[in-house]
């Protein structure tokens, strides 16, 4: 388990017609720079890496400045011991895979901390592929040993831009397992993605760009079911993620999990003692102010509204957020419908939710 300290960026830039002001602060674990193509996020983390040289600002690692325009700090990219992985994995082609992740071994410093060779190659599923050469790979392939060349690197911290926007659906099913054993490892990485989906399987921390600017930055959950940024993830997108653990399993085979919103059940069967990350989009939730009888539905949360803010892309409609417990849901109903329901902040109702979608499976050692 890595004990690095936190990443803190400060940084203003003009790059052609954007003019770019960030600032965050990325803990352990995944941090997601979201937002729509063009927004800044990769022109982010190539300042962060040392490929590109802001006009203004400051980035700490640990409490080492990285870069300090004011006190002109400027670490040279080798030295900042980031690992860097691209959209596309630029491995070299006449080293082979074992070449490939030889060259990272090789870049890391003498003594530092980090996973071994056999660790990475464990972890990332990567041992057949050792002896192949890079042309015979499969793009997924290609990923997961891209990952593992920057890991072998030692990095403090993981920098990773869309590293699965070039790739079909099936192969990014295929490598998120890994990423999720890469996050579990506890290496800071700051991801870069368009992917709600991505994002809410993966990520802890969020910080939302839009145009350039920072629009909100803070914990995943929290952010989700924020209906004042809830445009920010399409109207088809936007939803929450809540977490529970599995305590069983039901006679007629669900699975009964138990979260600090209430007792979820589940379709597909997993171990008890399971921590799951549940999404359960906006379009998915209905409310009604008492407890519904003879539903087909099985998950029904009591809570109350928090926040009620209307669709920037629908006037007929609204978004309704619901503290159920601990967690925060987010719905999207007609204005007409949370018109006649006499929603108000602190009215008690109920959500049903017609979709629980399991994005992350973490077994507990």
């Amino acid at each position: 388990m890595h004990n690095t300290p936190m990443l803190d960026v400060s940084l203003r830039h003009r790059a052609g017609q954007l003019d770019l002001a960030v600032a965050f602060t990325a803990p352990t674990g995944v941090t997601a720079l979201f937002g729509p193509s063009g927004a800044g996020k990769s022109t982010v983390i190539s300042a962060i890496s040392g490929l590109l040289r802001p006009d203004q600002g400051r980035i700490t690692l640990g409490g080492t400045p990285l870069f300090d325009r004011a006190n002109r700090i400027d670490m040279p990219a080798h030295r900042r011991r980031i690992g860097y992985v691209f959209q596309d994995p630029r491995l070299f082609p006449h080293l082979g895979v074992r070449g490939n992740l030889d060259y990272g071994a090789k870049r890391a410093p003498k003594g530092a901390q980090g996973p071994a060779f056999d660790q990475v190659i464990e972890m990332l599923g990567i041992a057949p592929l050792l002896d192949r050469r890079v042309a015979a790979l499969s793009g997924g392939e290609k990923a997961r040993v891209s990952i593992g060349r920057a890991l072998l690197s030692k990095p403090q911290i993981l920098l990773m831009d869309e590293p699965l926007a070039a790739l079909d659906t099936p192969r990014r099913a295929e490598i998120l397992p890994f990423l999720e054993r890469l996050r579990d490892t506890g290496l800071p990485i700051v991801y870069v993605s368009h992917s709600v989906a991505e994002i809410a399987r993966l990520a802890d921390t969020l910080v939302l760009i839009e145009q350039g600017k920072t629009r909100a930055s803070g914990p995943l959950r929290s952010l989700l079911a924020d209906p004042d940024l809830a445009h920010l993830f399409g109207q088809d997108e936007a939803g929450a993620v809540i977490e529970a653990r599995v305590t069983g399993q039901d006679p007629d085979g669900m699975t009964r999990a138990e979260g600090a919103g209430g007792t979820l059940y589940l379709t597909d069967p997993h171990p008890a003692g399971t921590d799951l990350r549940l999404r359960i989009q906006a379009s998915d939730v209905i409310l009604a102010r008492q407890r519904p009888e003879g539903l087909s539905a099985l998950n029904i949360l009591a809570g109350e509204v928090r926040k009620i803010t209307p669709t920037s892309a629908d006037r007929a409609r609204v978004w309704v957020q619901i503290r159920c417990g601990g967690e925060e849901i987010l719905a999207k109903i007609t204005a007409r419908s949370a018109q006649a329901l006499e929603l108000r902040e602190g009215t008690p109702c109920h959500a049903i939710l017609k979709t629980v979608a399991v994005e992350r499976r973490t077994p507990k050692a």
